[in-house]
């Protein structure tokens, strides 16, 4: 093990001098409770819906052989669905059957030859509701608690890409919009203040673009939230790349960018790890230069780097400079080559914080060069 390596006691020493981590229980009321069965995973809420269900059954009976007139067999195939939707495999089978049943009783019953026709519909409507369970089977939920569960990870993604308030005369805004417009994205940014005059950020791209990267984007969002400000900057991009290699990911790589600024005399490092480098705007000059000097792989590629291996970059941030992070969906285009893809961003960056650095995260991530192909993302770091 060489003298950069990482070494598991200083890594534990460095997170005994951390801050107690604060739990968001701010969506905790949206937790679904679960009990456990021998055949599996039983959610609490679908025993309520068994019965309710068989209700509906046998009333869309009576009202099928009680007026055959006003009543269309067709009322059968909304149950189907709702067993399809709220019940596990299980009982949504045992709703089938019983639907089965009724419906071939109703038809008996009336001596109705056009209802065989709905009957094959509401036969296809289960066979399709089944091989959709299937699917949701594996994870153990229905469709309806896996959409809550998606949407759970919606919202805890944009709560974990909040970044802190900072003190007055500075100021940062993000702004990440996922590809094709979805909710999720391979791309999200962490930002914390550990200390009342220093701020740190990071921001990551995860192998994979929208929904594809969603889970490893949070999985990442979470663990690299709790390493940022416990540790000194320099080992924050080793302890990255060592919890990405022990995840062992056949496709778990990512790149990221790191910043430790000094809030009061504007001094900043950044770190970089197969990451696009960071835009120093300066005030002074009206121009734009790249932050050169940091380097280093990608996270979860080589095993055992040291803080020797993310070589760091230094610089000032004086009044009314600011300093830009982006990924590469913002200049990154099929058939064109990457220093127009800077050129242009650059471009449109110097127009929109020439005219007003608020709101220009969103501005610049809008005309990203990827487009609508490709997550995106940008951070603005400013001093009034």
């Amino acid at each position: 093990m060489g003298k950069d390596s990482v070494k598991i006691a200083d890594f534990g020493n460095d997170l005994s001098d951390a801050r107690p981590m604060a739990i968001d229980v701010s969506l905790s009321s949206r937790r679904i409770s679960r009990t456990h069965t021998g055949s599996g995973v039983a959610w609490s809420d679908s025993g309520a819906c068994v019965p309710t269900l068989l209700s509906l059954a046998f009333l869309a009976t009576i009202a099928t052989v009680e007026w055959p007139t006003s009543t269309t067999y067709a009322v059968f195939i909304p149950i189907a669905v709702a067993a399809g939707m709220l019940l596990v495999p299980r009982r949504a089978m045992t709703i089938f059957a019983v639907l089965a049943v009724m419906f071939v009783l109703s038809v008996a019953i009336t001596r109705s030859v056009g209802a065989w026709s709905v009957g094959g519909v509401l036969v296809m409507v289960m066979l399709l509701v089944a091989a959709v369970d299937r699917q949701h089977a594996r994870a153990g939920v229905t469709p309806a608690v896996g959409s809550s569960m998606l949407v759970d990870l919606r919202e805890r993604l944009r709560a974990q890409g909040r970044l802190p308030v900072l003190p007055s005369g500075w100021n940062v805004e993000s702004c990440v919009q996922p590809a094709y417009g979805d909710s999720f994205s391979g791309d999200f940014v962490v930002g914390n203040c550990p200390t009342p005059d220093r701020f740190e950020l990071a921001l990551v791209d995860v192998s994979g673009k929208g929904c594809t990267a969603a889970t490893r984007s949070l999985l990442l969002g979470g663990a690299f939230a709790g390493l940022l400000g416990a540790m000194e900057p320099t080992r924050f991009l080793p302890a990255a790349n060592d919890y990405l290699m022990r995840q062992g990911w056949s496709e778990g790589f990512a790149t990221a960018v790191h910043a430790s600024i000094d809030l009061t005399s504007g001094h900043f490092s950044i770190g970089s790890a197969g990451h696009p480098s960071a835009i120093h705007f300066h005030a002074g000059s009206r121009r734009f230069t790249q932050v050169s000097g940091a380097s280093g792989v990608l996270l979860g590629v080589m095993d055992r780097q040291g803080p020797g291996d993310f070589v760091r970059a230094e610089g000032s941030l004086e009044r009314g400079d600011a300093l830009m992070f982006f990924t590469d969906g913002m200049i990154e285009q099929p058939g064109v080559d990457l220093a127009q893809g800077i050129d242009r961003m650059l471009g449109h960056a110097d127009r929109e914080l020439m005219s007003q650095m608020r709101g220009a995260a969103a501005r610049i991530c809008a005309i990203g060069s990827g487009g609508e192909a490709d997550d995106r993302a940008v951070v603005v770091v400013w001093r009034d």
